[in-house]
């Protein structure tokens, strides 16, 4: 049973970013007989390989798995410190990996952005709506 839930991780294309803070490397996942393997548990085994203390500086991501299931390939991010992830990170990775919050937006709010830059054309519209945005804050 121990075998059915094994994976194994190999890493390539590994590289340093030094102007980045990070190390930067494509993952391929080997798993036989098994649903795709979860991010946290990636993170996990990626911290010990790589000798990682804090696992949130992981951002793992893009992962496709080859037809017929066995094997999945992604890329995979180590950062140097926790302060560079939150600097060079999208904001939405960010937010998947609970170092940031997602700001709801009204839907009301939304309706009159939206209605207020049709009144526009060019450039113009993109000025009213940054403004919009400004208002509201």
């Amino acid at each position: 049973m121990a075998d059915a839930k094994a994976c194994t991780v190999r890493t390539r294309k590994f590289m340093t970013n030094r102007l980045l803070a990070r190390k930067q490397f494509v993952i391929d996942v080997l798993h036989p007989g098994r649903p795709n393997v979860s991010k946290a548990e990636l993170k996990e085994k990626l911290a010990k390989v790589y000798e990682v203390r804090d696992a949130q500086t992981i951002f793992v991501f893009g992962f496709r798995t080859q037809f017929g299931g066995g094997k999945s390939t992604g890329f995979g991010l180590i950062y140097d410190n926790l302060d560079s992830a939150k600097k060079y990170e999208p904001k939405y990775r960010l937010i998947r990996n609970g170092l940031a919050t997602k700001v709801e937006k009204s839907r009301k709010q939304v309706k009159e952005r939206k209605n207020r830059a049709k009144k526009l054309r060019g450039t113009k519209k993109s000025k009213a709506a940054g403004e919009a945005a400004k208002k509201k804050k």
